[in-house]
């Protein structure tokens, strides 16, 4: 049967003479193939470890061997590639002490990480009661949480555990608020379990604490740097509410670096087991305060994207998003920040995941983005063309807003509303705009929608995500100008 793993981390203490590392124990999943799964632990310096894997009825599979490393007493192996199943019994001997791990299955690993709308948890989102109810339907989709940890140098193993390994329950994950277990990486992971089973498995886990600290580096530190040797399938990421307030415009450059960072040390930290483009997911902020003036919600979900709209993109390869503009909760008991409807989110990073992890082709994981645009000069209108077919779900809505140039300032945004929506297009009248369009955006505002009510969809109900492009004018017919869409490079320095 396959498994699936939610992982969430937390630490065993290496103090026995032999043992795994903190994170392998009873009920966990491994990593299946193509990879193979890293195993490591803790042994008598220069001894030597042999690890073995066997069937459920004790027939030995597979054997391998691993010498204690000097100073750090730590050992380490990688099995062959298993195909997904189980459930197995992996035993570590040295000399005549052993440690036995059993009801282990090779399936998907993933590794869930973030802020608080990551540590969220089922017991927290609409329909708690029904999913927890449903947990009991899943008893191989396991899930690990690692406790809040911090360390000011890198550790090489966790020191405290919340959740260990553990088959899903109403009680482990609805323990509380904001503990364990993650209600978006429960979601994604049984989501996944439904449309690939029986053939996939992933496992997913440890998540970083709500109240992050400003401290460069201590909750890597002390929550990912220890899991490096483990051998990833993915990584669904959900973070950014505080870095609409400090560093907003950096965040174009330090997500993507960030993206980067972890696929090589996981890579690395793994033999090279984990693929050098681990696939790497996240959900764009929701909304905050409505009807503020600010916009810095706005930029950080452009930023999210490295100012492109949608991913993945040539600077953020193998990665996908779910938009979450639309999913505003103003009366959530934890604040509007932190938006009770996980489902959809969970559905939307599902989506990505099965075309970007899992190569699911023909399937539809975003909503549509614009390909071009048309001025029509004498009627003063602007036809902008999507890459999917529409749905125009609110007609009322300000949502589109055009760059204009005048005598007194270089831009000045005004309101394009929508006069009309085809299949793949929309007109938006300019008004006093006239023919000087320097830039359009789309659903620019910290709170640009009501819940599921945005202005444009494509059929699967997915969102159209915000944009902001420049225009520079192209060839033109007699009465229309085609305007080029590019991602604004210099709109920044315009104070946009």
């Amino acid at each position: 049967m396959a498994a699936w793993a939610l992982l969430a981390l937390a630490p065993v203490a290496a103090g026995a003479i032999l043992s795994f590392a903190s994170y392998y124990g009873d009920h966990m999943v491994l990593q299946k193939e193509p990879a193979g799964a890293v195993v490591w632990g803790y042994g008598e310096p220069g001894a030597v470890v042999t690890v073995a894997l066997s069937g459920d009825g004790g027939l030995v599979l597979m054997k391998k061997m691993a010498q204690v490393k000097e100073p750090s007493g730590t050992w380490m192996t990688i099995l062959d590639p298993m195909d997904q199943g189980g459930p197995y019994i992996l035993t570590a001997r040295q000399g005549s002490e052993n440690v036995t791990l059993r009801d282990i299955y090779f399936g998907d690993v993933w590794l869930c990480s973030g802020q608080s709308n990551m540590v969220m948890t089922v017991l927290q989102i609409t329909n708690a009661s029904q999913e927890l109810t449903t947990a009991a339907r899943y008893p191989y989709v396991r899930v690990f949480t690692a406790a809040p940890s911090r360390s000011d140098v890198e550790l090489e193993d966790l020191e405290h555990i919340d959740l260990p390994w553990s088959i899903p329950t109403a009680e482990n994950l609805g323990h509380g608020n904001f503990t364990y277990f993650s209600a978006v990486c429960w979601l994604l992971g049984r989501y996944l379990y439904d449309a690939l089973s029986p053939a996939l498995s992933p496992s997913i886990s440890p998540h970083q604490h709500f109240s992050g600290p400003q401290t460069p580096s201590v909750l890597w530190n002390a929550m990912i740097h220890p899991l490096l040797n483990m051998t990833l399938r993915g990584i669904a990421w959900y973070q950014g509410e505080a870095n609409a307030f400090l560093h907003t415009d950096q965040y174009n450059c330090t997500f993507p670096a960030l993206i980067a960072d972890w696929r090589q040390a996981f890579h690395v930290g793994s033999a090279g087991q984990t693929e050098p483009l681990l696939p790497f997911g996240f959900v764009q902020l929701s909304t905050y305060r409505r009807q503020s003036p600010q916009d810095s919600f706005a930029r950080l979900r452009w930023h999210q994207t490295a100012d492109v709209g949608v991913v993945p993109n040539a600077r953020m390869p193998r990665t996908f998003m779910a938009v979450a503009m639309d999913l505003c909760d103003e009366h959530s008991p934890y604040g509007s920040i932190h938006p009770r409807d996980k489902h959809n989110v969970a559905h939307r990073l599902q989506l990505g995941a099965r075309a970007v992890a899992y190569g699911e082709k023909n399937l539809v994981f975003q909503g549509p983005f614009p390909t071009r645009a048309v001025l029509e000069v004498t009627r003063a209108l602007l036809n902008v063309t999507y890459s999917q077919r529409l749905v125009w779900r609110r007609r009322d809505m300000p949502a589109f807003e055009v760059c204009c140039s005048s005598p007194v300032s270089l831009c000045r945004w005004l309101p394009a509303p929508m006069v009309a929506v085809g299949s793949h297009m929309v007109t938006l009248a300019l008004g006093g705009c006239g023919t000087l369009v320097l830039a359009l955006r789309y659903a620019w505002a910290e709170w640009p929608c009501e819940y599921q009510s945005c202005a444009l969809y494509n059929t699967q109900g997915l969102p159209a995500p915000p944009f902001l492009l420049e225009t520079l004018r192209s060839s033109s017919r007699a009465g229309e100008m085609e305007l080029l869409l590019l991602h604004p490079s210099s709109l920044l320095s315009w104070g946009i």
